[in-house]
C-alpha cells in the first residue's frame, strides 16, 4: 500500500500515536478528539502494510462493538479508499482483507472463553485494540486480553496494544497502570477536541458552552483529564457477574425513561432483595431515535407480562406501548432527591454487561455553584438509566412508612 499523508487523512495531534513502536499505546481523550477514528485508520493501514498481521478488537460487551469500533473501521476503509478490498460481515462480526485472508476479529469480555481461544487462519495475531477501555473494571480482565496475543512474531513485525477511552474516573486502574508511572514500553497520551480540525463551528461551540456552564465537567468532556471523585452521589454500588443469579430473580422491577434524539430511551430491570436491602441491576436497554411503536417490541421481549413503570411526562407514548402489548404504567413520580435517598439506603449490585448504567452511576454527581461547592441537586445529564431505576421502584418508595429526619439529602 502506498504511503498516506497524515496531514490530509488523519490530521494533527496523532504523530506519536501513528509512528511509535512501543507495545502499549494508551490514549485517553475528550469526546470529539478523533481517537477512535484515528485508531481505526491505523489498524486498516497497518493490516494492509503487514500481510501477516491480524487484529483483535475488544469491548467489555460484544454487542456494543457493531455500532462503535466496527463502524469506525468501515469508515476508515472508505476514507483510505480501500473498501473494495475488504469483506465485512456482521454474522459473524469480522472483517477479511481479501488479497491475503487477514482478519479483524471482534470479541466481548462478556464471553471470555471466546477471547482465550482465538486463532487466525493466516499469519499472526499481533494487534489488539481495546475500545472504551473504561468499561473494563477489573485489571485482570485486561491481563487476559494482553496474554491472548503473546507469541513469536515474524521478523520485522511487532506487537501493539491500542487502548482508547474517555477518562471518567481517576480511581480507574488505567490511570495507575499506564499514566502514573512512566514506562519505556508505554505511550500514554491525552487528546482533546482541539486536535480535531474537522469539527464544525457548532461542535466547537458546544464544548465551549460546557466549559462556561461547568468547569469541573469540562475537565473531562473538553480537556480529556481524569474525573474527580468529589461530588459523586453514589458510592454504594459494585459490579459483579450475575449470569448465574439472573434466572433466580423473582422480585423484578422494570423502569423506562423516554428519550429520542440527543438522549436515549433507557430500560432498566432490577431485582430487589428486601431482606438484605440489595438491588440487583441485571439488564439494560439503551437506544437513540426510537418511536413508541419501535420501543414496544424491545420492552415486551425483555419484560414479558411484567409491569413497566414509565416516565409520566409522555402519556401518549405510554398509550402506544399499551397498544403494543406492554403493561406500561405511568408513575406518580417522587421527588428526585427522595428517590436518590431511597437508593442510597440500599446496596446496588450491577451486572457486568450493563455498561451504560455503570458509566452513569460512576459519574452521577451533584451540581456545583460558581465556587465549586456541591448543591443539593443532581446534574441533569447522563442519568437516563438512573431515572429509569427510580421509576422502577417508585411504588415501593411511596408505600407509607416512618422515615427519620426531614427527608433532606446529605451531600456525599
Amino acid at each position: 500500500m502506498s504511503n498516506i499523508s497524515l496531514k490530509s487523512v488523519v490530521g494533527g495531534g496523532y504523530y506519536a500515536f501513528w509512528n511509535t513502536k512501543k507495545t502499549y499505546v494508551v490514549c485517553k481523550g475528550s469526546r470529539g478528539s478523533k481517537k477512535s477514528k484515528t485508531a481505526a485508520l491505523w489498524h486498516i493501514y497497518h493490516m494492509m502494510k503487514y500481510p501477516l498481521a491480524n487484529t483483535l478488537v475488544v469491548r467489555n460487551v460484544e454487542r456494543t462493538l457493531r455500532d462503535s469500533a466496527y463502524a469506525d473501521l468501515l469508515w476508515a476503509q472508505k476514507r483510505l479508499g480501500v473498501s473494495h478490498l475488504w469483506k465485512c460481515t456482521v454474522s459473524p462480526l469480522e472483517m477479511v482483507y481479501l488479497p491475503t485472508g487477514q482478519k479483524i476479529l471482534f470479541r466481548g469480555l462478556d464471553e471470555s472463553f471466546k477471547v482465550t481461544s482465538i486463532s487466525v487462519p493466516h499469519g499472526v495475531l499481533n494487534f489488539l485494540w481495546v475500545e472504551e477501555a473504561y468499561e473494563i473494571l477489573r485489571e485482570s480482565d485486561f491481563d487476559t486480553l494482553d496474554e491472548s496475543i503473546r507469541g513469536e512474531l515474524p521478523e520485522g513485525y511487532f506487537k501493539r496494544v491500542t487502548v482508547t477511552f474517555n477518562p471518567w474516573s481517576e480511581l480507574h486502574w488505567l490511570k495507575r497502570r499506564f499514566f502514573d508511572v512512566p514506562s519505556d514500553n508505554v505511550l500514554a497520551m491525552t487528546t482533546t477536541y482541539r486536535c480535531n480540525e474537522w469539527l464544525s463551528d457548532t461542535d466547537i461551540q458546544m464544548y465551549e458552552d460546557i466549559r462556561r456552564r461547568s468547569p469541573s465537567r469540562a475537565r473531562i468532556a473538553c480537556d480529556g483529564e481524569w474525573g474527580i471523585a468529589e461530588g459523586l452521589i453514589f458510592d454504594n454500588w459494585t459490579v459483579a457477574d450475575l449470569t448465574d443469579k439472573i434466572p433466580q430473580f423473582d422480585n423484578v422491577y422494570n423502569g423506562l425513561d423516554f428519550g429520542y434524539s440527543a438522549d436515549p430511551t433507557a430500560l432498566i430491570r432490577a431485582h430487589l432483595d428486601k431482606a438484605t436491602k440489595t438491588i440487583y441491576v441485571f439488564d439494560e436497554y439503551y437506544k437513540l431515535k426510537l418511536l413508541p411503536k419501535e420501543i414496544a417490541p424491545a420492552v415486551k421481549e425483555r419484560c414479558g407480562k411484567g409491569y413497566v413503570m414509565c416516565d409520566s411526562a409522555s402519556p401518549d407514548w405510554i398509550d402506544t406501548l399499551v397498544l403494543g402489548g406492554v403493561r406500561a404504567v405511568s408513575v406518580n413520580k417522587t421527588a428526585i432527591n427522595y428517590g436518590i435517598q431511597w437508593l442510597l439506603e440500599h446496596q446496588i449490585v450491577i451486572h457486568k454487561d450493563c455498561v451504560n448504567f455503570i458509566r452513569e452511576i460512576s459519574t452521577y454527581r451533584w451540581e456545583e455553584d460558581k465556587f465549586g461547592n456541591a448543591l443539593p441537586k443532581p446534574v441533569g445529564k447522563d442519568d437516563h438509566g438512573i431515572d429509569a431505576l427510580r421509576y422502577a421502584f417508585n411504588a415501593v418508595m411511596l408505600r407509607p412508612k416512618a422515615r427519620a429526619g426531614d427527608g433532606r439529602l446529605r451531600l456525599r
